[in-house]
């Protein structure tokens, strides 16, 4: 067994991008091996801001032999009196073997010719040697580009390569016509150390050396290492001042990736800046300047006039770098207390006509003409929701203070405090807690698995807010495609969704949307129909990925979207009721999903997607439940369909009106208790009956109970195991 070490320097690669290319690699990696039949006994990932690498121990010398085996056509087709047809030599010169060597052999009922090939395993070297380029130019990411030499896009420029097979240069062999896309780099065994503690050529002895000689190289390069050391020190250093230190995730990630000898600094502010916001002091650290803020030890709610910072430096620095960001966090927060200060002069809602002059966006208006919008769906949520006209009044309050601070020096300096600041502003100008609250959480979900609102007035403002965006980008055309999506409305449809599904709003979103485009797109119906198809795939999405309902689940209780807008009303029903009532279609997905585990879907499936099929063949409107409406009971001749027919009635009176709550247990049970009805049904009543009228009548009666299982969700799209998924209908 061997080792292989791969190391590509660069100039400084954004902490992004680093994290981004060891996690490609770290599934990609292994994938490529395995495709060329080897597996590494261990791989180790490392990535510092002017390096990506990777340790594979354990490789075997040399590939596994291999036989390949292709089966052929028949004998009969291949062979004729005894010698080898044009079809049988045409397959042996195919496959590259010898026609001699062709053999036959027994397939089911017939018998086959099969070319076996014996292909010996190549040396591992000579594999890498191919693979590890395709390693490099595989990597994907933003703002990749040329950098003056070869076709090659990378963040930053390459500097060197490193190729180690065990203590001997494995060079590199890459996958283009015209050869190295990287001109005058050559694989080498020279690498660098720390642009400051380390030299800046490192000549590795060999693959299994590189972790020891880095670190003598003042780098330390395991991003895992280097996670855990910083968290260490920055926690120790912020106790030293009684404190407990503030590390966000996502910025420990990040600064793990900005520093290769990483050092934890602590620097010191006055304590008079701790009367601004907390808010905007932690902005100021985190987003601006990559700086842990220190918490009160006693009081985790207040902060101290403390801030780590990481060094990538020189430790026996640490006093001057201190001193050094301390000037200026000192700077941005004397800016932010300036820009503080001067907002308050002006009360927030004195600043809403401001708004005149901030574009929206094109063809939209500006954000003043917004908030009005706001406002007015505001007033078609509360009454949907039938609010108090007291919960009335704080949400217009909120829709109309909403977008106040956009046009105020401190959001104007740091955007990252919209709605922050508006809920600061609207506190300090005494207006009611529910309106700071709405103001800020209107934004809420400010990103994937962020908190949701958790205000009344932060939930509808919010709402109102990104439904005004989607139909008016919607009524510009400005319809999401691929992976552009300029307005971000795919992340604006799924809040309404998730939104929806926290505060269990179960008015009627179809309605609602309808009067949005109506007033706001003209009723325009084709404006309408695309949202509604987007919402739904939109919808179908978390179902899936949020919830992890099963795909032909989610099918079964969403429908197809674009049914919407092929207007046939067999299949535009259930995607209408998906819209109509969002929390009833979790429910019901969930339930389906809790069926499928319990195993009762299986037993359920047979018995109603038959029924389905057959009551597919009949015109009865997927809305009628209860069978009195749609069957002639005059009608019912034979004992089963009698039978089948109380059944239904059962199901009608006792699981129906239930199920349109989200309670499905009785339904179920009903649909349980009347299988055997409908088995008895099927082998007793011929429905195709030549009479036209007991055709129709028990065509009726097996709809009513297709609709009322639909009540659940389509059977028709449910896959069980072993079936092919439905085809999809045009």
């Amino acid at each position: 067994m061997v080792a292989y070490l791969l190391e590509v320097g660069c100039e400084e690669l954004p902490a992004s991008f680093v994290d981004s290319a060891l996690e490609q690699w770290r599934t990609g990696i292994p994938a490529s091996l395995a495709e060329a039949h080897l597996q590494a006994e261990q791989m180790q990932l490392f990535g510092t801001p002017r390096r990506l690498s990777v340790l594979l121990q354990g490789l075997p010398t040399q590939q596994p032999d291999r036989t390949l085996e292709v089966k052929g056509p028949p004998v009969q087709v291949a062979y004729q009196d005894g010698r080898l047809t044009p079809a049988g030599e045409k397959f042996a010169q195919k496959q590259g073997v010898d026609p001699g060597s062709l053999e036959i052999r027994q397939v089911g009922k017939g018998s086959f010719v099969f070319a076996v090939q014996r292909v010996r395993g190549r040396p591992t070297a000579a594999v890498l040697q191919e693979l590890a380029p395709t390693w490099i130019t595989s990597l994907s990411g933003e703002r990749l580009m040329r950098w003056g030499y070869g076709d090659l896009k990378f963040p930053r420029p390459i500097r060197w390569l490193v190729s180690l097979w065990e203590d001997q240069v494995l060079p590199l062999l890459w996958p283009t016509s015209e050869g190295n896309p990287l001109p005058g780099l050559v694989a080498g065994r020279v690498s660098r150390g720390h642009r400051v503690l380390g030299s800046q050529q490192v000549v590795l002895e060999r693959a299994e050396s590189y972790v020891q000689q880095m670190q003598e190289a003042g780098v330390s390069p395991d991003p895992t290492a280097r996670e855990a050391y910083i968290q260490a020190e920055v926690t120790k250093l912020a106790r030293q001042v009684n404190g407990e230190a503030q590390i966000p995730a996502p910025l420990l990630r990040e600064v793990v990736h900005l520093v290769e000898w990483p050092t934890a600094v602590l620097g010191r502010f006055e304590p008079e800046f701790l009367r601004l916001p907390p808010a905007v002091i932690e902005t100021v650290m985190i987003t601006h300047q990559r700086y842990f803020p220190v918490r009160d030890g006693r009081d985790p709610r207040k902060l101290l006039p403390y801030f780590i910072t990481i060094s990538n430096g020189d430790p026996r620095q640490s006093e001057r770098i201190g001193a050094g960001n301390s000037r200026v966090v000192r700077a941005r927060l004397a800016d932010a207390r300036f820009f503080y200060e001067e907002d308050r002069r002006i009360p927030l809602a004195q600043r809403v006509e401001r708004l005149q002059a901030v574009t929206f966006a094109e063809g939209l208006g500006s954000m003043r003409d917004k908030v009005e919008r706001i406002r007015h769906i505001s007033r078609l949520i509360a009454a949907a929701l039938n609010l108090d006209p007291q919960e009335q009044a704080l949400v217009d309050r909120t829709a109309y203070l909403c977008k106040a601070d956009l046009v105020t020096q401190m959001v104007y300096e740091f955007p990252e405090l919209q709605g922050i600041m508006g809920a600061e502003y609207a506190r300090q100008d005494g207006e009611p807690e529910a309106v700071a609250e709405g103001i800020e959480q209107h934004y809420w979900p400010l990103g994937a698995g962020e908190a949701l609102p958790a205000s009344l007035t932060g939930r509808v403002v919010g709402w109102a807010d990104r439904l005004d965006t989607l139909v008016g980008m919607f009524r510009l055309g400005q319809i999401p495609t691929g992976s552009s999506d300029r307005f971000a409305l795919r992340r604006a449809a799924n809040s309404l969704v998730l939104i929806a599904w926290d505060a269990g709003w179960t008015f009627d979103f179809n309605s609602l949307l309808q009067r949005v485009v109506q007033d706001y797109a003209a009723g325009d119906e084709k404006t309408l129909k695309a949202l509604q198809e987007f919402l739904l795939q939109r919808l179908q999405i978390l179902l899936q990925e949020e919830k992890r309902i099963d795909y032909d689940l989610v099918r079964a209780v969403v429908g197809d979207p674009e049914a919407l807008q092929e207007g046939e009303p067999a299949k535009s029903d259930l995607p209408r009721r998906a819209l109509a009532n969002l929390p009833l279609t979790l429910l019901r997905a969930e339930y389906l999903q809790h069926l499928r585990a319990t195993g009762e879907l299986a037993d359920l499936y047979p018995t109603l997607n038959r029924c389905a099929r057959l009551a597919a063949q009949g015109d009865l409107d997927s809305a009628v439940l209860d069978p009195a409406a749609a069957v002639d009971a005059d009608l019912l001749q034979e004992a089963a369909e009698r039978e089948l027919y109380e059944a239904c009635q059962r199901v009608y009176r006792l699981g129906v009106e239930p199920a349109l709550q989200g309670d499905f247990t009785p339904l179920v049970e009903g649909l349980q208790a009347a299988a055997p009805a409908v088995d008895r049904f099927f082998e007793a009543v011929l429905v195709m009956d030549p009479d036209p009228r007991l055709r129709a009548n028990r065509l009726n009666l097996l709809g009513v109970l297709r609709n009322q299982s639909r009540l659940l969700g389509d059977m028709g799209a449910v896959v069980m195991a072993g079936e092919a998924a439905p085809a999809k209908s045009h």
